[in-house]
């Protein structure tokens, strides 16, 4: 790279500053000194060039100089040929490197810096992790008016060095001003918090939510010069949520800054008229459920059983209503069916909430979405919330079902009404879906009903972000249970204004904003490619330590693809493609007198080992695997297949071929 003579002398000015300013001249002659004395025999007067090089990076003196030098990259060629990238976080990390980023001098800034984090005890007696060695990480996401942030991994510590910067732009999609430079005032009406939610994840790869935070960010708009500093206390999750785990130095600063800030008055003002209004609304609506409640359970003594579910607990211990966990959600360009995005929930992983203690009790907690997607894993709650919201996203008629599974055990799903009255059930574990035809007890013995293929036993009540309704039918079994809504002698309703007052787009809400979805950022051909040779590495091992030796065939390898491709689509559409063409290929591919055998599996993790462990507690994959005969030949096929967020599906399929000796 050739530089122009104007831009080379400048180089070579800032480079001799730099060494005048490290006094690496005079460090240089202290070196060659030592060197001369200490290591040059009294028969060498000579001193190469490269003998003083060495000394000076043994001596460390050549890394000190190159920490010190700041490179900026300019990349304004590449910006010029590419389209312009969004705003987006940058990582300030020793020593600072320069990264551009785009930023509008006509729109506003909210420039969120984490400066560290201290008193996190539980991870007072962590060991400093050593060069290369996995440990335990916590990862801070961000969401702000439909902008969402990740910082980098930082290992758990009592005092992690969180060292992240992101950019918030103030005024993103709403609706007309976007275009206008917003003021004190205008920002002040913007009532969207900073929702903040830490993840710890492990050295296997599991996560955990250690805390959800709502920063409130408009104290900025009183602070002298646009710059304030906070500092958070985390609170945890749960059974936790009244528990310290932690606080973080939070340093916020206005892009461009700002002509006239508003007094600390006028802003606490603010801050407590909408607490009050939103306390209000929410006072009134406890005063409606209560009578509401009264009413229901006027109309049938044995309603006090049903599963009717009013208000909820998130994270935080705090009480919502439903209807707020439930909002339509549009997807973009990520997912393009229903069936599809009862799919990616399908395989966002389950997991209950943790409880203290034995006693088998079930944990109260429906997760905000955020917290949710950036845990990747949740409750039955968590995924049937999400599956309705993006089906009614997609224009369906969605509710949330909640009522109870086989032996009792509280359970909720989805439920879509057609046009046409036809009921459909999706379960959002694993994006099954049921057409639901009701028995008539009334009809006679001989009169063949309809036998219900869902796992649903009974039916408390139904929701989504609009409507409300108690199940009060004389038996609360789905299989008899008759979804005319419209009657009130089946199904009683809420008021729809009671709801709307305490769920979006209500004025004031204490109900944080859905963030929007993020596409996976991980490649699926690499992914699969890191399982399969892990997998084929835990193979040999495993058929080494029964004294078998391995030879791996490609070619079958490779043929079971198709099949890995078709149960996908299987799972995601209901079509079955594609099997003809595979048993025709595996036909060709296994001569006269061999047999072949294969074991398909699914996972929605990515943890080889683990995966491992579980095909063999499979009595046909343990077979696959550890195979002995004459001529055998082993085959194993990786197909990740990525969707939104961090979430995967993957198949993993071992075969075998071997000579069939009677």
């Amino acid at each position: 790279m050739s530089l122009p003579p104007e831009k080379a002398s400048e180089l070579k000015q800032i480079i001799h500053q730099q060494l005048l300013k490290m006094d690496v001249h005079g460090r240089i002659r202290e070196v060659l000194a030592e060197t001369i004395r200490e290591e040059l025999a009294p028969e060498h007067q000579q001193l190469s060039t490269e003998d003083l090089i060495k000394a000076l990076r043994q001596r460390g003196i050549i890394d000190d100089v190159m920490k010190e030098l700041k490179f900026v990259t300019d990349v304004n060629e590449k910006e010029r040929t590419s389209a312009p990238k969004p705003s987006t976080h940058f990582v300030d990390r020793e020593p600072p490197v320069l990264k551009k980023t785009n930023i509008d001098p006509t729109r506003r800034y909210l420039y969120l810096q984490v400066l560290g984090g201290k008193a996190f005890l539980e991870h007072l007696q962590e060991p400093e992790p050593l060069p290369g060695q996995i440990c335990s990480t916590f990862t801070l996401c961000l969401h702000f008016r439909n902008q969402r942030f990740r910082s980098k991994p930082i290992p758990c510590a009592c005092e992690p060095d969180f060292q992240d910067g992101f950019l918030l732009e103030v005024h993103k999609d709403s609706l007309g001003d976007g275009s206008k430079m917003v003021d004190a005032t205008t920002m002040l009406s913007i009532c969207d918090p900073v929702h903040m939610v830490l993840i710890k994840t492990d050295t296997f790869g599991e996560t955990t939510l250690v805390a959800s935070y709502f920063l409130e960010w408009r104290s900025v708009l009183a602070a002298e010069n646009g710059i304030t500093n906070v500092a958070v206390e985390l609170l945890g999750v749960g059974t936790e949520s009244k528990v310290s785990v932690g606080v973080l130095n939070i340093r916020l600063e206005m892009y461009p800054q700002l002509n006239k800030t508003l007094s600390s008055e006028i802003t606490n003002t603010q801050f407590t008229l909408e607490r009050q209004k939103t306390a209000e609304k929410e006072r009134l609506f406890l005063v409606y459920a209560k009578q509401w409640w009264r009413e229901y359970l006027q109309i049938r003594p044995t309603h006090n059983t049903r599963l009717v579910k009013i208000f909820a607990q998130d994270e935080n211990g705090v009480n919502r209503p439903v209807c707020s966990y439930v909002r339509p959600l549009r997807a973009g360009r990520l997912l393009d069916t229903p069936r599809q995005a009862a799919r990616f929930v399908s395989v966002l992983g389950y997991e209950r909430a943790p409880v203290i203690g034995g006693g088998g009790g079930k944990q109260e907690q429906w997760c905000t979405l955020l917290a949710f997607l950036c845990r990747n894993k949740g409750d039955c709650e968590d995924h049937a919330n999400l599956l309705c919201s993006l089906l009614l996203g997609f224009g369906l008629e969605a509710f949330v079902c909640v009522g109870t599974k086989a032996k009792g055990v509280p359970h909720t799903w989805v439920m879509t009404c057609g046009s046409d009255g036809t009921i459909t059930f999706w379960e959002s574990l694993t994006g099954h879906r049921y057409i639901h035809r009701p028995i008539n007890p009334d009809d006679p013995p001989l009169v063949e009903q309809p036998k219900p293929l869902y796992p649903y036993r009974t039916i408390g009540c139904i929701f989504n972000h609009q409507k409300f309704f108690g199940n009060c039918q004389p038996s609360d079994a789905v299989e008899v249970c008759v979804f005319d809504l419209h009657n009130e002698s089946k199904w009683k309703p809420m008021s729809a204004e009671a709801i709307k007052s305490v769920c979006p787009p209500g004025a004031t809400s204490s109900v944080p904003p859905f963030p929007p979805l993020c596409a996976s950022t991980m490649d699926a051909a690499v992914t699969s490619n890191e399982i399969e040779v892990q997998l084929r590495i835990l193979v040999s091992e495993h058929r080494k330590d029964l004294g078998l030796s391995t030879v791996w065939d490609d070619q079958l390898s490779y043929l079971l693809s198709p099949a890995l491709a078709a149960y996908e689509l299987e799972r995601t559409t209901g079509v079955s493609a594609g099997n003809e063409e595979f048993q025709d290929a595996v036909r060709r591919a296994v001569p006269d007198g061999h047999t072949f055998k294969g074991f398909p599996i699914h996972f929605v993790h990515r943890n080889a080992r683990r995966a491992f462990a579980t095909c063999l507690r499979s009595p046909f994959c343990e077979e696959i695997i550890c195979c002995r005969g004459d001529q055998v030949r082993l085959a194993v096929r990786v197909r990740v297949f990525t969707y939104p967020e961090s979430a995967c599906a993957v198949w993993i399929m071992f075969a075998c071929k071997y000579r069939s000796v009677l």
